[in-house]
């Protein structure tokens, strides 16, 4: 029996998919087509990609009313953060560094928590 060896993909419910889609596209640079984003591997990617189940009970997601979080990888953390504070993107807390990189979160639009994480190369 084969089990489980990624995740093909992550889907989640908006009221504005199109402007979803734009803002993803102009502050996070997601190469978006009609069906949303496409995720290739690079040869060199230090990063994973991770599922976790979180209790009901979590307040890690808040301030977000969504039951998800996503995470994206990102290649430069500090200099995406200052390209998102002269875009006026909500920007929740400071960049923490971990032994396995840097992270910090972000409001879009619709109030989705997102993680950003630089990996450590």
């Amino acid at each position: 029996m084969k089990k489980v060896t990624g995740i093909g993909g992550i889907f989640f419910k908006c009221k504005d998919p199109q402007a979803i889609k734009e803002w993803y596209k102009t502050h996070l640079g997601l190469n978006v087509n009609d069906y949303g984003a496409t995720f290739e591997p690079e040869e060199d990617s230090k990063g994973s990609l991770s599922w976790s189940p979180f209790p009901e009970s979590t307040t890690y997601f808040q301030p977000s009313e969504y039951p998800f979080m996503i995470n994206y990888i990102v290649d430069n953390l500090e200099q995406l953060v200052q390209e998102l504070k002269q875009a006026d993107v909500g920007i929740l807390d400071e960049i923490s560094s971990y032994e396995y990189g840097k992270f910090i979160h972000i409001l879009d639009p619709e109030g989705h928590k997102i993680e950003l994480w630089e990996p450590v190369k």
